[in-house]
């Protein structure tokens, strides 16, 4: 009678139970185990266990299965007897679900270390510059002549700007990370928002060429879009060489629109890595000012808008990036 009761528990155990022999035989497997090897019990019986046992100890193994997937394996192992032959009895526990949270997590967290270094060091040298010019107009204001003040003030303002940029690129990763895009389609005048975004670069916009039809339309979040663009615009200035050259036309329902430069371009094995997060260019030095989040926001911000970006070399050996969202009907 406790035999049975044995077996009834063991048949009806939501774990998977193994029964292996002193030579890593199983002889005995619940329907449980069975769906976990994703394999009929009957196959199971007979063959090498495949895993090293230990009493008592609690591991984690990875099953690979015949479909090719992969399940993790919590497996605690008890030795008893069996008509007096050793046996151990192992309970298996599937745990992939808290594996890939566990590794989630882990990823997320080095996500936050990388972000708050490189947040330290692009926000340490634009606030030096500022502090130091600061100074120079406390201590030296009635010596200096209007064309000096005027410089410094503007000095000030540029490191102003992109201390906001960088903080704006820090703020939409974090939305993107909590939330995922949160796009509110509407109808936006395409050239509308790409004048306001040069309007942004205040000089450096003489270096942009601009060819845009006042009539297109895209259907876009627009405040996405203009984060696309100033992205894309950072982009250009950091790594390549003016003119920057931006285009935007209707194509068979959608908005094509072009940014390119005339920079050296991006070497074909960096190209596979080039909207991942927090990734520069090889080589880059320390002077070019950079966070690696600027293209890993558009291809996000993209899709979330129903559209893509992607890269290509440009015919003049420059990089020239394409953005392709919905044209509004």
């Amino acid at each position: 009678m406790a035999g049975t009761i044995d077996q009834v528990i063991v048949s009806a155990s939501a774990d998977g139970i193994v029964a292996v022999d002193e030579q890593g035989i199983v002889r005995l497997c619940n329907p449980a185990a069975a769906q976990l090897f994703d394999r009929p019990a009957r196959k199971l019986v007979g063959t090498p266990f495949g895993f090293p046992i230990v009493a008592g100890a609690a591991t984690e193994i990875d099953l690979m299965l015949p479909s090719g997937g992969r399940r993790v394996v919590e497996m605690r192992v008890t030795a008893t007897t069996l008509e007096d032959e050793p046996l151990y009895v192992a309970a298996l526990r599937d745990v992939t679900r808290r594996d890939h949270v566990e590794r989630e997590l882990a990823a997320a967290l080095e996500r936050q270390n990388v972000a708050v270094s490189i947040a330290a060091h692009e926000l340490h040298n634009p606030l030096a510059t500022i502090s130091i010019l600061v100074d120079v107009l406390r201590n030296r204001l009635v010596a200096l002549a209007e064309e000096q003040k005027a410089e410094i003030i503007d000095r000030i303002a540029d490191r102003t700007a992109r201390l906001q940029g960088l903080v704006r690129k820090l703020l939409t990763a974090a939305t993107i990370d909590a939330t995922g895009p949160s796009a509110r389609l509407e109808r936006v005048t395409v050239l509308e928002v790409i004048l306001e975004r040069l309007g942004e670069l205040d000089k450096r916009a003489q270096d942009v060429h601009l060819s845009c039809s006042a009539t297109l339309v895209a259907l876009v979040d627009r405040k996405e879009f203009s984060a696309m663009l100033e992205n894309l615009l950072d982009n250009a200035f950091a790594y390549g060489r003016p003119p920057i050259e931006v285009s935007a036309r209707a194509q068979n329902g959608w908005v094509r629109i072009r940014v390119s430069d005339h920079g050296p371009g991006v070497p074909q094995a960096f190209v596979p890595r080039l909207f991942e997060r927090f990734t520069r260019e090889p080589g880059v030095g320390q002077e070019t000012e950079g966070t690696g989040l600027g293209l890993w926001i558009v291809r996000r911000l993209a899709q979330g808008n129903g559209g893509e970006t992607w890269y290509e070399t440009s015919k003049d050996g420059g990089a020239c990036f394409w953005l392709r969202l919905r044209r509004a009907p």
